[in-house]
């Protein structure tokens, strides 16, 4: 009950971070709420397992509250002018290729791909850079200290989330290659 509670704040919290950033630039308040949720991120999955509270509800909210995040912060800091257009494709393509792999696993009767341990890695790592990237705008001591973290954790979760997103494709089209050469009998990816 309380990890699922903690997704939904979560999510609830995406529109106001979008409406910060883009509306009154109130950045502070903006990097506030991404910290909420990377903390909050962090802590359903552990109140989860702690508590013994493991739900079907809970495995579908925290990615989607991941995803959402993640896509919600590449458009606005692509509004903002504060990571470059090519960057934000390459995401965003990863993202439409990891969603086509839901959609074609549904398709054919699988269970959504599993999360590998480079997709947990690279959200963890992005949840780091978008805060530090927000912080990088300002022109404060803070902000030059923050700039090589920013980026070098912003280059280090991209090429991990677009790794991740390779690794789903390929766990995807073996699952139903698989599936295919025994007849379509096999109901589970993996």
């Amino acid at each position: 009950m309380l990890p699922n509670l903690l997704s939904i704040l979560r999510l609830a919290g995406v529109p106001v971070f979008l409406w910060l950033l883009l509306g009154p630039h109130a950045d502070g308040w903006a990097l506030a709420i991404l910290v909420f949720s990377g903390l909050t991120d962090w802590l359903d999955g552990k109140l989860a397992r702690w508590l013994n509270q493991m739900s079907r509800l809970g495995q579908l909210l925290d990615p989607a509250a991941d995803r959402l995040y993640i896509v919600a912060t590449l458009v606005a800091f692509l509004l903002r002018d504060i990571v470059p257009w090519w960057a934000v494709a390459v995401l965003l393509v990863r993202e439409g290729a990891a969603a086509l792999c839901v959609l074609v696993l549904r398709y054919n009767r699988f269970e959504p791909p599993v999360v590998t341990y480079v997709g947990k890695g690279a959200t963890f790592v992005l949840m780091y850079a978008f805060p530090l990237l927000l912080l990088v705008q300002g022109e404060s001591t803070a902000a030059a200290i923050a700039a090589p973290l920013a980026y070098a954790f912003t280059i280090w979760g991209g090429v991990l989330y677009v790794w991740s997103g390779v690794l789903y494709v390929v766990q995807t089209g073996l699952a139903v290659a698989r599936d295919r050469r025994a007849g379509g009998s096999d109901a589970t990816a993996g």
